[in-house]
């Protein structure tokens, strides 16, 4: 059988609206691992949950999936979302926090008294507040300011 054939014979195998399905089953399957990863995660962040809510949910979430998945983000979906909000103001926080320090106890060549890098490091947290750069950007100009 030669190569044109077997191709030929695939194609008549397999149609399009089988290609179709197999997609969306796998990006079910995608998206139900993240929705798995992403709830056992919440709830090990969880400071509300005493050990034992979180012990139970967890074997809600891992031997009855479809289940556990439903209940918890019915249950607890709303707290997902502040908890992330949460996390992400305390990492902001923390990078302002040591920007503020870091340009502090940073003096500037000539003797300036760490004017430039206080200005320079505003700078950049201003424009990456506004969007103009990217995180990545932003980690590779505050280094090479502190370097």
């Amino acid at each position: 059988m030669d190569t044109y054939s077997l191709a030929a014979s695939l194609a008549v195998d397999y149609p399009v609206l089988n290609i179709f399905w197999t997609m969306l089953e796998l990006f079910l399957w995608i998206l139900w691992f993240f929705l798995l990863f992403k709830i056992i995660t919440d709830i090990f962040r969880s400071h509300d949950l005493s050990g034992w809510g979180k012990a139970g949910w967890l074997i809600l979430v891992i031997i009855l999936p479809l289940i556990g998945i439903l209940a918890y983000l019915i249950a607890r979906g709303q707290g997902m979302g502040k908890r992330d909000v949460e996390q992400a103001q305390q990492a902001d926080a923390a990078v302002r926090a040591y920007i503020r320090d870091a340009a502090a106890g940073t003096p500037a060549e000539g003797g300036s008294g760490g004017r430039s890098h206080v200005e320079d490091l505003a700078r950049l947290a201003d424009l990456k507040e506004r969007g103009a750069i990217s995180d990545e950007e932003y980690q590779k100009a505050k280094d090479k300011l502190l370097a």
